[in-house]
């Protein structure tokens, strides 16, 4: 299989067993926020994140053996081949620094092979607190190891952003945050960030954070140069938003709804998006409810499955069942056809990149 496109029962399989990688890390995305303790694999022209540098792919029936170059690998499904990838290598920005001498891959990395991102905070005001903690969430995880920074400046962004465009011909970037103590939520180093980038280099931004305490400050995020906007809501029910990330879920599901439509009305139709991780304990049903309401509004229901990751209170949760996204991703095609949406007119962003989910196949 060297198709330009990837089958799409192949990759929700890949996406929800992981892979056991039978070589070195090499430019691999472990720890921090999303996607983590994956790899990217290009599969002729689509280049997928898969999980395979956790404990929860050692049993995946699926092992991936590189070449001697590094710069290819097998697919094997219990030792028969079932593809050929090609891995994406180190990016040039990479061996470069920023004035005040840290590394750019400590600023920003690559996702995928033409997405810049970063989180401008490694830090949140709930990861500390066992009761309010994601329960999901590695943010701290490669700060802890060294891999980056507390606090990322908006000149050193605007430095790597440039050079990532310059020298790898990156597209768009993302940029997150841990959520601070203010109530912005992040809103206001996002607009101060984005200014910055925008100013250095032609680079569409896609800015995440969670409901700000204003409606304002969609405004001032898209004056600043943010084209497009995630709100992220990860779990779709209340039982499992207070079992999952109890202080996230202390944000209610009203809030999230009246922010999109604010989001909406100034980011425009199919430029907002919000992440469902499926495999937390949501119902098939539930999701698809959840994904047809929000692709109503114009809000890209941007669904990937779960990825249990090591170190995390959920690193021994099951993993998704491949069927469960096999049955789920028509269904939220469907809604994505009705309400006219498409990941490729998305100007900025995960939804976008895509490269965490199979979801793309079935718009």
């Amino acid at each position: 299989m060297n198709s330009p496109v990837i089958a799409s029962d192949l990759l929700a399989e890949l996406q929800c067993h992981g892979v056991r990688w039978q070589g070195s890390d090499g430019l691999s995305r472990k720890g921090g926020a999303g996607p983590s303790d994956h790899k990217a694999l290009t599969f002729g022209e689509r280049t997928a994140m898969v999980p395979m540098l956790n404990r929860a792919s050692l049993d995946s029936p699926y092992s991936a053996v590189p070449d001697a170059s590094g710069a290819q690998a097998l697919i094997f499904r219990e030792g028969l081949q079932v593809g050929q990838v090609q891995i994406p290598g180190v990016p040039n920005f990479y061996a470069l620094s920023t004035d005040d001498g840290v590394p750019f891959w400590k600023i920003a990395t690559l996702h995928s092979k033409d997405v810049l991102a970063t989180t401008l905070l490694q830090h949140c005001i709930r990861m500390n607190d066992a009761a309010t903690a994601c329960q999901f969430c590695a943010i701290n995880q490669s700060l802890a190891a060294g891999k980056t920074i507390a606090r990322k400046r908006p000149a050193q962004l605007a430095q790597v952003a440039k050079a990532a465009v310059q020298l790898d011909g990156v597209k768009h970037m993302v940029m997150t945050t841990g959520t601070p103590q203010t109530p912005d939520r992040g809103a206001a180093i996002l607009c101060e960030s984005a200014a910055a980038v925008t100013s250095a280099v032609d680079l569409p931004i896609q800015a995440q954070c969670e409901p700000p305490d204003h409606d304002h400050w969609f405004t001032r995020l898209k004056d600043s140069g943010v084209v497009s906007l995630g709100m992220h809501l990860e779990a779709v029910t209340d039982a499992v938003r207070q079992r999952i990330m109890p202080g996230k879920a202390q944000v209610p599901l009203s809030r999230y709804f009246s922010a999109f439509e604010a989001a909406v009305k100034v980011f425009g139709h199919g430029q907002v998006s919000t992440y469902i991780l499926a495999g937390l304990g949501d119902s098939e049903e539930a999701i698809a409810q959840m994904s047809e309401r929000l692709a109503a509004m114009g809000v890209y229901p941007f669904v990937v499955p779960f990825v249990p990751i090591d170190g995390t209170p959920l690193a021994h949760h099951p993993k998704p069942d491949s069927a469960f996204m096999q049955r789920l991703y028509p269904r939220i095609g469907a809604s994505l056809r009705r309400h006219g949406l498409h990941s490729e007119r998305i100007n900025a962003g995960c939804a976008k990149c895509g490269a965490c989910s199979a979801l793309k196949n079935h718009e």
